[in-house]
Protein backbone atom coordinates (compact mmCIF):
# COMPACT_ATOMS: atom_id res chain seq x y z
CA UNK A 1 0.00 0.00 0.00
CA UNK A 2 1.16 3.58 -0.73
CA UNK A 3 0.21 6.08 2.44
CA UNK A 4 0.69 9.42 3.60
CA UNK A 5 3.57 8.00 5.74
CA UNK A 6 5.30 7.24 2.29
CA UNK A 7 4.97 10.96 1.40
CA UNK A 8 5.78 12.88 4.52
CA UNK A 9 7.30 10.08 6.93
CA UNK A 10 5.95 8.51 9.97
CA UNK A 11 5.05 11.28 12.42
CA UNK A 12 3.91 13.76 9.52
CA UNK A 13 1.84 11.16 7.68
CA UNK A 14 0.26 9.58 10.98
CA UNK A 15 -0.58 13.74 12.33
CA UNK A 16 -2.24 14.12 8.96
CA UNK A 17 -4.35 11.15 8.97
CA UNK A 18 -6.03 11.75 12.21
CA UNK A 19 -6.04 15.27 11.26
CA UNK A 20 -8.02 14.53 8.39
CA UNK A 21 -10.44 11.82 10.49
CA UNK A 22 -11.16 14.87 12.62
CA UNK A 23 -12.20 16.80 10.17
CA UNK A 24 -14.61 14.08 8.60
CA UNK A 25 -15.48 12.54 11.77
CA UNK A 26 -14.28 9.13 10.86
CA UNK A 27 -12.58 6.13 12.05
CA UNK A 28 -8.38 7.19 11.18
CA UNK A 29 -8.58 3.10 10.44
CA UNK A 30 -11.26 3.52 7.74
CA UNK A 31 -9.22 7.01 6.37
CA UNK A 32 -6.47 5.75 5.84
CA UNK A 33 -7.78 2.83 3.91
CA UNK A 34 -9.65 5.43 1.65
CA UNK A 35 -6.07 7.62 1.56
CA UNK A 36 -4.29 4.32 0.53
CA UNK A 37 -6.58 3.93 -2.44
CA UNK A 38 -6.46 7.49 -3.57
CA UNK A 39 -2.66 8.68 -3.46
CA UNK A 40 -2.05 5.70 -6.13
CA UNK A 41 -5.07 7.32 -8.51
CA UNK A 42 -4.03 10.96 -8.30
CA UNK A 43 0.02 9.84 -8.36
CA UNK A 44 -1.26 7.66 -11.24
CA UNK A 45 -3.20 10.68 -12.90
CA UNK A 46 -0.23 12.76 -12.66
CA UNK A 47 2.17 10.22 -14.32
CA UNK A 48 -0.22 9.87 -16.98
CA UNK A 49 -0.23 13.48 -17.92
CA UNK A 50 3.69 13.64 -17.26
CA UNK A 51 4.04 10.96 -20.07
CA UNK A 52 3.91 13.78 -23.21
CA UNK A 53 6.33 16.86 -23.33
CA UNK A 54 3.63 19.21 -22.73
CA UNK A 55 1.98 17.58 -19.93
CA UNK A 56 5.32 17.34 -18.10
CA UNK A 57 5.90 21.11 -18.83
CA UNK A 58 2.74 22.15 -17.24
CA UNK A 59 3.26 19.81 -14.53
CA UNK A 60 6.47 21.46 -13.82
CA UNK A 61 4.98 25.01 -14.69
CA UNK A 62 2.78 24.39 -11.93
CA UNK A 63 5.05 23.72 -9.30
CA UNK A 64 7.69 26.10 -9.95
CA UNK A 65 4.41 28.78 -9.93
CA UNK A 66 2.15 27.83 -6.53
CA UNK A 67 3.46 24.33 -5.20
CA UNK A 68 6.94 24.96 -4.15
CA UNK A 69 6.86 22.51 -1.14
CA UNK A 70 6.20 25.10 1.91
CA UNK A 71 2.34 23.80 2.16
CA UNK A 72 4.13 20.89 4.03
CA UNK A 73 6.07 23.53 6.75
CA UNK A 74 2.66 24.43 7.32
CA UNK A 75 0.41 21.09 6.98
CA UNK A 76 -1.09 21.30 10.27
CA UNK A 77 -2.62 25.08 9.77
CA UNK A 78 -3.83 23.59 6.68
CA UNK A 79 -5.30 20.79 8.03
CA UNK A 80 -7.01 22.16 10.88
CA UNK A 81 -8.51 24.69 9.14
CA UNK A 82 -10.77 22.36 7.14
CA UNK A 83 -11.22 21.85 3.57
CA UNK A 84 -10.95 25.64 2.20
CA UNK A 85 -13.94 26.51 -0.47
CA UNK A 86 -12.82 27.06 -4.24
CA UNK A 87 -14.22 31.04 -3.41
CA UNK A 88 -11.04 31.23 -0.29
CA UNK A 89 -8.96 28.38 -1.93
CA UNK A 90 -5.36 29.46 -3.09
CA UNK A 91 -3.71 28.42 -6.06
CA UNK A 92 -1.75 26.39 -3.32
CA UNK A 93 -4.83 25.15 -1.86
CA UNK A 94 -7.18 24.41 -4.28
CA UNK A 95 -7.72 20.55 -4.22
CA UNK A 96 -10.72 20.79 -6.58
CA UNK A 97 -8.60 22.59 -9.18
CA UNK A 98 -5.89 20.30 -8.87
CA UNK A 99 -7.79 17.08 -9.53
CA UNK A 100 -9.45 19.21 -12.48
CA UNK A 101 -6.33 19.34 -14.03
CA UNK A 102 -4.85 16.07 -12.87
CA UNK A 103 -8.42 13.34 -13.12
CA UNK A 104 -10.63 15.18 -15.62
CA UNK A 105 -14.16 13.41 -16.05
CA UNK A 106 -12.94 10.02 -13.96
CA UNK A 107 -13.08 12.78 -10.64
CA UNK A 108 -16.52 10.89 -9.90
CA UNK A 109 -16.26 7.33 -11.17
CA UNK A 110 -12.99 7.72 -8.44
CA UNK A 111 -14.98 9.09 -5.27
CA UNK A 112 -17.72 6.14 -6.17
CA UNK A 113 -15.25 3.89 -5.89
CA UNK A 114 -13.36 4.59 -2.67
CA UNK A 115 -16.59 5.01 -1.35
CA UNK A 116 -18.35 1.92 -2.21
CA UNK A 117 -14.83 0.09 -1.14
CA UNK A 118 -14.47 1.77 2.28
CA UNK A 119 -17.78 2.47 3.31
CA UNK A 120 -17.44 6.49 3.76
CA UNK A 121 -19.83 8.49 1.94
CA UNK A 122 -19.03 10.34 -1.44
CA UNK A 123 -19.26 13.59 0.40
CA UNK A 124 -16.09 12.28 3.02
CA UNK A 125 -14.52 10.73 0.02
CA UNK A 126 -14.81 14.01 -1.73
CA UNK A 127 -13.46 16.06 0.94
CA UNK A 128 -10.59 13.75 1.28
CA UNK A 129 -9.61 13.80 -1.87
CA UNK A 130 -9.66 17.68 -1.91
CA UNK A 131 -7.42 17.62 0.93
CA UNK A 132 -4.77 15.09 -0.26
CA UNK A 133 -4.16 16.60 -3.47
CA UNK A 134 -2.45 20.08 -2.48
CA UNK A 135 -0.59 17.24 -0.17
CA UNK A 136 0.88 15.27 -3.22
CA UNK A 137 1.67 18.74 -5.20
CA UNK A 138 3.56 20.07 -2.56
CA UNK A 139 5.40 16.69 -2.06
CA UNK A 140 6.37 17.23 -5.99
CA UNK A 141 7.14 20.87 -5.36
CA UNK A 142 9.45 20.06 -2.45
CA UNK A 143 11.27 17.03 -4.53
CA UNK A 144 11.57 19.34 -7.24
CA UNK A 145 13.38 21.82 -5.17
CA UNK A 146 15.33 19.78 -3.09
CA UNK A 147 17.01 17.55 -6.20
CA UNK A 148 16.84 20.65 -8.45
CA UNK A 149 14.64 18.81 -11.07
CA UNK A 150 13.38 19.70 -14.06
CA UNK A 151 10.12 18.51 -16.51
CA UNK A 152 11.68 15.34 -16.91
CA UNK A 153 12.93 14.71 -13.91
CA UNK A 154 9.53 15.27 -12.40
CA UNK A 155 8.21 12.91 -14.58
CA UNK A 156 10.97 10.25 -14.80
CA UNK A 157 10.17 10.35 -10.84
CA UNK A 158 6.58 10.19 -11.12
CA UNK A 159 7.55 7.45 -13.40
CA UNK A 160 9.62 5.75 -10.81
CA UNK A 161 6.95 5.92 -8.33
CA UNK A 162 4.50 3.77 -10.25
CA UNK A 163 6.96 1.14 -11.00
CA UNK A 164 8.06 0.99 -7.39
CA UNK A 165 4.18 0.61 -6.25
CA UNK A 166 3.38 -2.23 -9.53
CA UNK A 167 6.48 -3.82 -8.38
CA UNK A 168 5.25 -3.82 -4.70
CA UNK A 169 2.29 -5.51 -5.72
CA UNK A 170 -0.07 -2.91 -5.24
CA UNK A 171 -3.12 -3.69 -5.76
CA UNK A 172 -4.34 0.15 -6.03
CA UNK A 173 -2.48 0.77 -8.89
CA UNK A 174 -4.83 -1.91 -11.59
CA UNK A 175 -7.74 0.25 -9.80
CA UNK A 176 -6.53 3.03 -10.81
CA UNK A 177 -5.78 2.45 -13.95
CA UNK A 178 -9.20 1.16 -14.58
CA UNK A 179 -10.66 4.50 -12.68
CA UNK A 180 -8.47 6.84 -14.76
CA UNK A 181 -9.39 4.96 -18.17
CA UNK A 182 -13.20 5.42 -17.35
CA UNK A 183 -15.63 7.81 -19.59
CA UNK A 184 -16.74 10.30 -17.38
CA UNK A 185 -19.69 11.68 -18.59
CA UNK A 186 -20.14 15.47 -16.85
CA UNK A 187 -22.66 14.42 -14.77
CA UNK A 188 -23.24 16.62 -11.43
CA UNK A 189 -21.66 14.02 -9.79
CA UNK A 190 -17.97 14.95 -10.86
CA UNK A 191 -18.42 18.20 -9.08
CA UNK A 192 -16.71 17.61 -5.94
CA UNK A 193 -16.88 20.77 -3.92
CA UNK A 194 -20.79 20.66 -4.24
CA UNK A 195 -20.45 16.91 -3.02
CA UNK A 196 -17.96 18.41 0.20
CA UNK A 197 -19.64 21.38 0.89
CA UNK A 198 -23.17 18.79 0.89
CA UNK A 199 -21.50 16.51 3.71
CA UNK A 200 -21.00 19.48 5.93
CA UNK A 201 -24.06 21.06 5.52
CA UNK A 202 -25.93 17.52 6.33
Amino acid sequence: MFSLEDLLGRQQGNTAVDQISQNLGSNPALVNSAIQMALPVILSGLTKNAQTTEGAQSLDNALTKDHNGNLLNNLSDFLTGGVPSPQQATRQTDGTGILGHILGGSQGNVTQEISNKTGLSMGQVANLLITIAPIVMAYLGKQKQENHLDAGGISDLLTGQQQQMQSSGNPMIDMASRMLDSDGDGSAIDDLAAMAANYFMK
